[in-house]
């Protein structure tokens, strides 16, 4: 009996001293590398055109001629619908609360077609944009003091249709 004590325990002995091989890494499945975060708008979009070109340009009161600042603006625009042809887009002409409904109406509408007209010249085909007059009744500001006023009289390029989504 000694014998099989004796031999059981060398058993135990060499089983506790052999050494495993460590176990063989699987390779975790290939997965494709994260896709980047843009850090801005997606090219073509209508918040690239807003964002990377600005859509708005600003008048003095009661004037409808561009300022070299909307000239910068607008040229800003006609290069990136040049980029974009499929792209049409609506120029709304704004005014700010001073005046008659109606002269505001026609100030608004030789605002939008001032910069429609600067598009066009540019060479952006004119079948591709509209225009309208809103007045005085879409105010950026509601406020009645100058620097209201002042961002009230604009003409905003709004992209109808044909950017990327």
């Amino acid at each position: 009996m000694q014998k099989l004590v004796i031999g059981i325990a060398a058993l135990a002995t060499l089983a506790a001293c052999a050494s495993r091989p460590e176990p063989t890494p699987t390779p975790a499945p290939t997965q494709a590398p994260a896709a980047q975060t843009p850090s801005g708008p997606v090219a073509g979009s209508a918040e690239d055109f807003r964002v990377s070109v600005g859509d708005r340009v600003f008048f003095g009161y009661d004037r409808f001629d561009l300022a070299p600042e909307a000239r910068s603006v607008l040229e800003r625009q006609a290069a990136w619908l040049r980029q974009y042809p499929m792209v049409r887009v609506l120029v709304a002409g704004n005014c700010d609360e001073r005046g008659t409904r109606e002269y505001n109406l026609a100030l608004g509408a030789r605002r939008a077609a001032a910069a429609r007209d600067y598009l066009v010249s540019l060479g952006v085909d004119a079948g591709r944009i509209e225009t309208v007059s809103y007045g005085k009744e879409r105010p950026l500001d509601a406020r009645a003091n100058e620097e209201a006023w002042s961002v009230n009289r604009n003409a905003h390029t709004q992209i109808v249709s044909g950017a990327v989504s």
